[in-house]
């Protein structure tokens, strides 16, 4: 799964890209090809995991991980993306927005973070009605009155009422013929407002967050200068530095979190003395699509999926007092698997 990290100029975004993954990607554009993408992959903090880990002590703990792509913006001062930006985000599975909230002497305004919002929307609805009426006046030269084009005008008409596609209800099968056509506005989206150090640990303003859930933008605050100087203090540091700041973890974590939930994945996990692990998978996926997330022969030879609940694990202590309690259960293929579920798969093949 990708998530896109996008603003516009002097916002901060690329500063929260190196803040969120630990790299040391180039700010603005003294450095590196301005044209290209920065990728950085990032474990998702998971206390259960953590628990886990030390229950069994096993050789290797893995966390769930997704992918964060820093686009690339704009040379110039202006509050619009640039064409071959608006192409590679086409790829993404989410959008993230960093709008800025804090004061920038060098900035050739003040700090909108609403206009900055409204700002993108407009990109985003602009860039979706190019697509659509370029297929549409293909249809109707090719004189067809099917259910793409029915679906199409569906969305041409909410873009022309200025509302992101996200908003538009669809069928699994309409979901699936939009798809090919990587409209953005139909993308889960998160705004990430970057504030001043001095508002480190702050909320979102409230006529903001208002206006975000109002379009089903998730919304979050953090200062991308401070998380960039928690990373890099050693543990005990950095919980001293939370406690002033009057926080009880990073934004980062929070962060992560969120944009994993932005991408509607859940964690199944896995335990024994070789491995701990979390397994990302979209929500509603059955226990036999699950057990193709291991090993597609998993999944081929599939029997039953022996299930108990996290928090029954660390409550009853072992598989066996799970058992006698009655908290392990088996399920079959079409289980639907829940956050946090341990499994273990009894298959043949």
């Amino acid at each position: 799964m990708k998530i896109g990290i996008v603003g516009f100029p002097r916002s901060g975004k690329t500063t929260v890209f190196n803040a969120l993954t630990g790299l040391d990607a180039s700010v603005g554009f003294g450095g590196g090809d301005p044209t290209k993408p920065n990728l950085g992959t990032i474990k998702v903090p998971d206390d259960r995991i953590d628990r886990l880990a030390e229950i069994f002590q096993p050789k290797k703990t893995t966390y769930g991980e997704v992918v964060f792509v820093d686009y690339p913006g704009r040379p110039d001062a202006s509050n619009s993306i640039d064409r071959s930006t608006i192409a590679q985000m086409r790829d993404a599975d989410a959008l993230v927005q960093v709008v800025r909230a804090f004061s920038d002497p060098s900035a050739d305004r003040e700090a909108d973070p609403a206009g900055d919002v409204d700002s993108f929307k407009a990109e985003l609805l602009l860039a979706d009605l190019e697509v659509i009426e370029k297929r549409l006046d293909r249809l109707r030269r090719e004189k067809d009155k099917g259910k793409e084009t029915a679906l199409l005008e569906l969305c041409k008409e909410h873009l022309d009422a200025e509302k992101p596609l996200r908003d538009v209800e669809l069928s699994e099968l309409e979901e699936r013929d939009l798809a090919g056509f990587g409209l953005l506005s139909r993308l889960p989206m998160m705004v990430v407002v970057n504030v001043g150090e001095d508002q480190a640990g702050a909320p979102i303003d409230d006529a903001l967050k208002a206006r975000l859930d109002a379009e089903s933008i998730l919304g979050i605050a953090l200062s991308a200068q401070v998380e960039t100087e928690i990373a890099g203090l050693d543990e005990e540091d950095r919980g001293a530095f939370l406690a002033d700041l009057g926080l009880e973890e990073t934004a980062r974590a929070r962060f992560i979190r969120a944009a994993y939930g932005l991408l509607n994945l859940i964690s199944f996990l896995t335990s024994g003395e070789d491995e701990v692990r979390a397994w990302p998978i979209e929500r509603s996926t059955s226990a036999v699509r699950a057990a193709g997330k291991i090993h597609s022969d998993i999944e081929r030879g599939f029997i039953r999926a022996e299930v108990v609940a996290y928090e029954d694990f660390i409550e009853l202590g072992s598989d066996a007092k799970c058992r006698d309690a009655g908290k392990l259960r088996l399920e079959g293929k079409e289980y639907e698997v829940r956050d946090g579920d341990i499994i273990h798969f009894r298959f043949n093949v």
